[in-house]
C-alpha cells in the first residue's frame, strides 16, 4: 500500500508539472518537448530527485506513447497514399541511409572501436524518431502541409529498414552467425508483408466493424486493435511502431476521423510520458565525458538529414520553404537509436561508452530538432529565403549567356 502511494504522488507530481512545462513553452510559441526531456533528467538516474517507484510506470506509458504517435500518424493517410508515397520516396530512403548511416559508422571506426560498434553506431545515427518528429509536426500544426507526406515516406521506409536491421544487428551481436540472422530477416520479412497486404486490401472490413456512432467501443476497440497487433509485431522482432502506423493505415472513413479525435488527449499524454521517460533513463553524470565527440556526431549527422529531407521534397516538387521544414523535421533521433543502444549494451561485447555516446547525441538531436524545426516560421529566416530566390532568378544560366553572347 505504502508503494501504491508513493507511486501516486511520483506520478501526480510529474504530471502536474509537465502540465505547467507546456503551459510555460506554448506561451513562449516552442514545443514542450525539450522541456520535458530535462524534467526527466533532474527526475532520473543522477538526478536532483530521483523518482524509483515510478519508473516502471513511465517504462510502460512510454511504450504506449510511441505507439499512439504512430497510429495518429497512420490515420492521416489513406493505404493507396503509403504506398504511392513509398515508391516515389524509395531513392530518398537510399539516400537517407548512404548520408546518415555511413557517418555514424566512419565516426566509430575514427574512435578506434571495431565493426560491430560501427555497425551499431550507424544504425543509431541513420533513423530519426517518428514519435519526435510526429508529435512536433502536430505541435507545429503541420500534418496538413505538402512537405508533410514526404517526411512521413522517408519515416516509414526508415521504419520499415530498421524491421529488417533490428533482427541482423541483434544476430551479429549475440554472434548466430549467417543463420540465425537469416532466419530472422525472413521473420520480420514476412511480419511487415502480410500486415501491409491486410491494411490495403481488407482495410475496409476493419473499419466496417469499428462504429464511428459508439465513441467509447471505438475508443476501446481502436486503441485495443492498435496496442494488439503492435504487441504481436514486437513479438515477432519487428518494429511495434510499424505496427502501430498500418493499423491507422487500415482505418479509414469516419472511422479514422472520430478515432483521431477520440485518441488525441490519450497520445499527448502518453508522448509526455515517453519523452520524460527517455530523460528519466540516462544519467546526467554520463554525459560530460562523451559530450564533445557526441556534439561533433550530432553537428554532422544533424546536417546529412537536413540535406536528405530537403532533396526528398525537392524531388517531388515542393517549394524552398517545404524543402527546409521537410529536412530540419527530420533531425531528431530517438527511440529506435535508443533501442539499438540497448541492444548493443545488453550483449555486453560492443565499446563500453557506446551506450554513453549514443545517449548524449540522441540529447542533442531531440532537444534541438524541435527548436530547428521552427526556423522557417522566423521572419529572418522567410526574408533569406526570398533574398536567395531573388538572387538565384537575377543570375543568368549557362544558356542565357549563349543566347546574349555576340
Amino acid at each position: 500500500m505504502h508503494d501504491f502511494t508513493t507511486l501516486l504522488i511520483e506520478v501526480g507530481a510529474l504530471l502536474l508539472l509537465l502540465g505547467l512545462l507546456s503551459r510555460l513553452s506554448r506561451r513562449f510559441g516552442l514545443s514542450p518537448i525539450p522541456l520535458y526531456l530535462l524534467a526527466g533528467l533532474a527526475f532520473g538516474h543522477g538526478g536532483l530527485l530521483p523518482l524509483d517507484a515510478s519508473e516502471e510506470f513511465f517504462a510502460v506509458g512510454a511504450e504506449i506513447g510511441v505507439i499512439l504517435l504512430l497510429v495518429m500518424l497512420g490515420l492521416e493517410y489513406s493505404a493507396n497514399e503509403l504506398v504511392g508515397n513509398l515508391r516515389s520516396a524509395a531513392p530518398a530512403g537510399l539516400i537517407d541511409g548512404v548520408l546518415n548511416a555511413l557517418p555514424g559508422a566512419g565516426f566509430a571506426l575514427l574512435l578506434g572501436w571495431d565493426w560491430v560498434a560501427a555497425l551499431v553506431l550507424g544504425g543509431i545515427t541513420w533513423v530519426s524518431s517518428s514519435g519526435v518528429i510526429a508529435k512536433v509536426l502536430a505541435d507545429l500544426g503541420r500534418l496538413g502541409n505538402r512537405e508533410t507526406p514526404v517526411i512521413l515516406s522517408v519515416l516509414v521506409i526508415e521504419d520499415l529498414a530498421m524491421a529488417l536491421y533490428l533482427p541482423l544487428v541483434t544476430a551479429v551481436l549475440a554472434g548466430t552467425g549467417l543463420l540465425g540472422g537469416g532466419i530472422a530477416l525472413t521473420v520480420a520479412v514476412g511480419t511487415v508483408l502480410l500486415v501491409l497486404v491486410v491494411a490495403i486490401r481488407y482495410g475496409h472490413l476493419i473499419s466496417s466493424a469499428l462504429s464511428a456512432k459508439d465513441p467509447e467501443a471505438l475508443l476501446l476497440g481502436v486503441l485495443g486493435l492498435t496496442l494488439l497487433i503492435a504487441g504481436i509485431a514486437a513479438s515477432l522482432q519487428v518494429s511495434a511502431a510499424v505496427g502501430a502506423f498500418l493499423v491507422g493505415i487500415a482505418l479509414s472513413g469516419p472511422v479514422a476521423h472520430h478515432a483521431t479525435e477520440l485518441l488525441s488527449p490519450l497520445r499527448d499524454l502518453f508522448a509526455a510520458v515517453f519523452f520524460v521517460f527517455f530523460g528519466l533513463t540516462t544519467d546526467p553524470q554520463d554525459i560530460p565525458p562523451v559530450l564533445l565527440p557526441a556534439l561533433a556526431l550530432a553537428v554532422v549527422t544533424m546536417a546529412t538529414k537536413t540535406l536528405t529531407g530537403y532533396l526528398a521534397a525537392r524531388r517531388v516538387g515542393i517549394a524552398e520553404p517545404g524543402r527546409w521544414r521537410a529536412g530540419l523535421a527530420l533531425v531528431p533521433r530517438g527511440e529506435f537509436s535508443i533501442v539499438i543502444a540497448g541492444l548493443a549494451v545488453a550483449a555486453g561485447s560492443v565499446e563500453p561508452r557506446l551506450a554513453a555516446l549514443a545517449a548524449t547525441y540522441v540529447l542533442i538531436t531531440v532537444v534541438t530538432g524541435p527548436i530547428l524545426a521552427r526556423l522557417p516560421d522566423f521572419p529572418w529566416f522567410k526574408r533569406w529565403l526570398r533574398t536567395r530566390a531573388a538572387t538565384q532568378r537575377r543570375e543568368p544560366t549557362p544558356v542565357a549567356d549563349s543566347l546574349h553572347a555576340p
